[in-house]
């Protein structure tokens, strides 16, 4: 029998469940466990209720957009890379300065132990339905000067109205990017940015359609923070 607990408002399996069902029969009892709050198979749902409601990101293209070592390291010490979760107005309350995060409806990712998450993480990585979308992208890994980077990231390009590139400055409604580099396969990264929507249809991001140059200077900048520790600008 498997044992949840209530977090915020949504159901969550523990740790324990997720560890024992893996050890169980690896693909069937992760896709039942991860599907409690994540899309597992595609094609992607194009509903909008389905966006609205969902608790976490959709996995069924894991192994096309993670690193596997970023996945056991996470899976073992989450940390919240969404800081308004997966929909930011279920989220998200009006205060004196503002829009301002409503803690209390967030839920907390369970923990697993290092057996299981080695296990999940190596399941996830064999998902790959969009890896012709990645095999499109042909994109050379370089660095930006990070003033530059930030300018661009904040100023030219208006990420910084959605996404964190420092743990302390940037918008809340979309993933921190500060991590980006260490968690997201380099060709990921590329083609999101040039197509969310080939993604996601639901996707909140919008496509900026920018030119190559400009999608590979992003993705650079997100290199050149996210191998070095963060510091203050």
């Amino acid at each position: 029998m498997r044992t949840v607990i209530a977090l915020g408002g949504a159901a969550l399996l523990t740790a324990l469940s997720i560890g024992s069902a893996a050890a169980a029969d690896p693909p069937a009892n992760i896709q039942k466990d991860c599907a409690v709050c994540h899309q597992m198979s595609g094609p992607a749902n194009a509903d909008l209720t389905a966006r609205q409601t969902r608790k976490g990101p959709p996995l069924y293209f894991a192994g096309n957009k993670f690193r596997q070592d970023w996945l056991e390291a996470w899976l073992q010490k989450p940390t919240r890379v969404r800081p308004a979760g997966d929909f930011v107005p279920a989220h998200t309350a009006t205060g004196p300065e503002g829009d301002v995060v409503d803690a209390a409806t967030l839920s907390d990712h369970p923990v697993v132990d290092a057996a299981a998450a080695k296990e999940i993480a190596a399941y996830l990585m064999t998902l790959t339905p969009n890896t012709a979308l990645l095999e499109k992208e042909d994109y050379t890994p370089g660095r930006v000067p990070a003033r530059m980077g930030a300018m661009d990231f904040v100023k030219f390009k208006g990420c910084g109205g959605c996404h964190k590139d420092t743990p302390k400055y940037g918008g809340f409604s979309g993933p921190e990017l500060y991590t980006a580099w260490q968690r997201l396969q380099p060709p990921f990264i590329v083609s999101y940015i040039r197509d969310p929507a080939a993604w996601e249809p639901r996707s909140l991001m919008p496509n900026k359609h920018l030119n190559t140059a400009g999608i590979h200077k992003l993705a650079n900048y997100l290199r050149t923070i996210g191998e070095k520790p963060e510091k203050a600008k």
